[in-house]
């Protein structure tokens, strides 16, 4: 603090409010121009304001010492600057931004400050009309455009985040930093219990980012941001309605935010219909001249939530409820073409959220973050109800931040989730458990001239609790035919199953135990960020990160139609014999070794970024052929004989009714640990060649490989892909080009995926109403009705991408 000698005497006399001051000043652009709706932030204090039409701002009740300022605004580069408040008078600060041809945004899932062009940690934000116009009906297909993420593709209907490979139990998902707590994690063909349409932003932390969310962020996080528990009480809003041609889809959606001085007031809701999707060709690979449409790929959606909170100078505190519903088909999923079996998803959850600026001696704010859900889904075949999935779990996160010593800003979390997943049914493939997780971090950061230097540490107590592990008799053998099997449907990545009661049929129960299995995950971070000059910055982020195994890689022993494989978890081991007994193998924690080196372009007309990573992970947990086949288990009664359609090829040779001796069987996968590496790259590129006309540009890429040799499977192809912007008085046009690579780096019992290229386009007329900034488009996907298969999805041979769709939509904001 740099007081006068004079200042600090009165300050021990007089109280605080006879002390504030005021700060004031204007933003400007490069030419001197006003920069308004700028925000202008005092870091420390965790207090904005907005820029007026002149760019001008002001804080008052200031107290007088060193303020680090942080200035940013749509299309500028961020800015941040350190500032002295005067302890006798008033005090002026005035800004320059420069032009950022990459749009930056902040991140809100951390306690530390974070933004794509300013972070060691690599991270990539979708919002605003970027984030309306990729919207989809699921997470994974939303956020696929961006670098470093792909999506798993089930059907239109599941679909999931790739990050950089990896997916399932090592990808966290979280909305406002707490877990979604559904079981999306669990398989392919469960989905995400949240909803894009209604988000303020989408942020993606791309690589390990367990200090801030734990051992099942270890690949990455994905995190929806949305204003459900309002920090602020001025009325605004949105609104959407849109109709789609390739499924015949109609959403509306809205959400508004409002309140009085001190209490503030949110809700939103919204409405997804659609039937099944029309594809370019017909959807299984081995029927070509079936019907060219996904059967079983609808949905109806909806849900609503209400939030409020209080609002008082130092902080906020709120809670809100959300009711969400969704009825999904699962392709893929029937038996013999009779039943369509699908999923009815409901889930209620509540989160209270709070931040309070203590500004103390010692501490500076204290945030606080918790949430209770409870997730039930029943997948319905026919009339009857198969297996229902359910997940109740409680979290807490307090972050304690402390005042600035000795330069170092940061400070510590305590963070606390109980889960209790059971499921029950034909398809339940693993017992009941409790999942209990207790940790502690520090993050710090410090500047040293233009070096920024971010630590963290982080360790856990993650404890499995399961009554009731079955290991039954299992009839595994060899197909002795000369028929090359594919078995590309068993995920590597994901634990599949869930707590669930067993049905095996006829199979004899060998054995029943209790497992209690305790895991102490230690992972720390070093990152660093030096600012060459006033346009580019080099960071380099070193991590070492442990994953404790979930229950569905552990304790898995059934069938899981929908991976189309018979599961078995690394709890157990196949004897010499050819019997699967308890393994006596130990249980290992998963450890990545993580690098990413980053050299960005922060200002002027033209900016990237490039990303390149390496990722060394020590007892990755991954599904391994055992060459066996086992009966699927699955109960006959509905008065048909269910013969799976999906994207494996077994080798059968069906009979003349359509049915073969091998139709009930699922090939034999057990869950085991090898050294893996994962490395690649993510370049993107902004141009902004006129004030009409922008191009952006982006490729990424991911080679990922058992150390000792063989590709894992499911592997993203190599992308390349484009957007072009013109924007001319009201009307503003977008066209896309992404190219996929052929993917012909396989693991064993997987088949080649081709290359093929995607055009978008979208046309937009704003059309100002009053108060409401009122948007009419037209956009098209798949405008060249591309023949498209996704390599990482399970369904990529039954389930192409969606053919030409074309949507009209009005959009609005007050």
């Amino acid at each position: 603090m740099k007081l006068s000698q004079v200042a600090i005497g009165i300050s021990l006399l007089l109280p605080a409010s006879l002390m504030a001051q005021t700060l004031k000043g204007v933003v400007t652009n490069t030419q001197g121009k006003p920069v308004a709706q700028a925000t202008v932030e005092i870091e420390r204090l965790k207090r904005s304001v907005s820029t007026n039409e002149k760019g001008e701002f002001v804080f008052s009740d200031l107290s007088a010492g060193d303020y680090d300022l942080h200035i940013f605004a749509p299309g500028f580069a961020h800015l941040h600057k350190e500032t002295e408040v005067n302890a006798t008078s008033d005090s002026v600060a005035n800004f320059v931004l420069a032009n950022s041809a990459i749009e930056v945004i902040d991140v809100h899932a951390t306690p530390m400050h974070l933004s794509v062009m300013e972070s060691a940690t690599p991270v990539s934000v979708l919002s605003g009309e970027n984030l309306r116009r990729q919207q989809a009906a699921t997470l994974g297909d939303t956020l696929e455009k961006l670098p470093g993420v792909q999506t798993n593709f089930h059907g239109n209907v599941a679909s999931t985040p790739v990050i950089r490979g990896l997916s399932g139990p090592r990808v966290l998902i979280t909305q406002n930093g707490l877990d979604v707590s559904d079981v999306s994690r669990v398989g392919p063909d469960h989905a995400v219990a949240g909803e894009a349409s209604t988000a303020q932003q989408i942020e993606v932390l791309r690589g390990p980012a367990t200090l801030f969310f734990g051992s099942g962020a270890i690949g990455g996080v994905v995190n929806v941001v949305d204003k459900r528990v309002p920090t602020s009480s001025e009325t605004r809003g949105e609104f959407l309605v849109e109709s789609q041609s390739v499924n015949d889809q109609k959403l509306a959606t809205f959400n508004m935010t409002t309140g009085t001085d001190n209490i503030g007031v949110y809700v939103d809701g919204f409405y997804r219909d659609a039937n099944d999707y029309e594809t370019p060709v017909a959807p299984d690979i081995d029927d070509p001249d079936g019907e060219r449409k996904v059967e079983n790929s609808g949905e109806e959606s909806n849900g609503f939530t209400l939030g409020t909170s209080y609002l008082f100078d130092k902080g906020y505190v709120g809670v809100a409820v959300e009711q969400f519903n969704r009825e999904y088909g699962i392709p893929g999923h029937s038996h013999g073409g009779v039943d369509s079996v699908f999923a009815d998803l409901e889930q209620t959850r509540v989160q209270l959220l709070g931040e309070y600026d203590v500004r103390g001696e010692y501490i500076q704010s204290v945030h606080v973050r918790a949430g209770v859900t409870d997730y039930d889904h029943v997948e319905i075949e026919g009339n009857f109800a198969g297996t229902e999935f359910s997940n109740e779990t409680e979290e807490l996160r307090l972050e304690v931040l402390h005042q600035p010593f000795m330069g170092w800003q940061g400070g510590l979390s305590i963070h606390y989730k109980g889960s209790d997943v059971f499921a029950q049914g034909e398809e339940a493939f693993t017992p009941p458990s409790e999942m209990e997780m207790f940790a502690l971090a520090l993050m710090e950061e410090r500047h040293f001239g233009d070096l920024l230097i971010q630590l963290g540490a982080r360790v856990e107590r993650v404890t499995l609790d399961a009554a009731s592990v079955l290991l039954p008799e299992l009839d595994a053998h060899e197909h002795h035919d000369d028929h090359d099997h594919d078995e590309e449907g068993h995920d590597d990545e994901h634990d599949h199953g869930d707590d669930h009661d067993h049905d095996h049929g006829e199979s004899e129960l060998i054995r029943q135990f209790t497992t209690d299995q305790e895991f102490t995950p230690v992972s720390l971070s070093a990152g660093a960020v030096y600012t060459i000059n006033e346009n580019y910055n080099v960071g380099i982020s070193l991590s070492r990160s442990q994953r404790a195994p979930s229950a569905q890689e552990l304790l898995s022993f059934g069938p899981h139609i929908g991976t189309r494989t018979y599961e078995i978890g690394a709890l157990f081991d196949l004897s010499e014999e050819g019997e699967f007994v308890l393994s006596e193998q130990p249980i290992d924690l998963e450890t990545a070794n993580n690098i990413d080196l980053t050299f960005r372009k922060t200002q002027g007309d033209v900016g990237f970024v490039f990303n390149a990573f390496y990722n060394q992970v020590d007892n990755y947990y991954y599904q391994d052929g055992t060459g066996l086949f086992a009966e699927s288990g699955h109960d006959h009664s509905h008065g048909e004989e269910h013969s799976h359609g999906d994207e494996h090829d077994h080798g059968d040779e069906l009979g003349d009714e359509g049915h073969d001796e091998h139709s009930d069987e699922l090939p034999v996968y057990l869950f085991r640990s090898a050294d893996a590496i994962l490395h690649g790259f993510e370049f993107q590129i902004g141009w902004q060649a006129t004030e009409a006309l922008k191009v952006d540009a982006f490729a990424d890429y991911v080679k990922a490989r058992l150390k000792d040799g063989g590709a894992l499977p499911r592997t993203s192809p190599m992308r390349v892909g484009t957007h072009i912007q013109y924007t001319l008085d009201n009307i503003r046009a977008d066209l896309e080009v992404t190219h996929f690579a052929k993917q012909d780096d396989i693991s064993s019992f997987e088949t080649e995926t081709d290359g093929y290229t995607l055009v978008d386009a979208t046309v937009t007329y704003d059309v100002p109403l009053g108060d409401v900034d009122l948007s009419v488009y037209l956009s098209g996907k798949n405008l060249t009705d591309q023949e498209a298969r996704v390599h990482t999805s399970f369904l990529k041979d039954i389930a192409p991408r969606p053919g030409r769709n074309l949507a009209f939509g009005v959009r609005g904001y007050f």
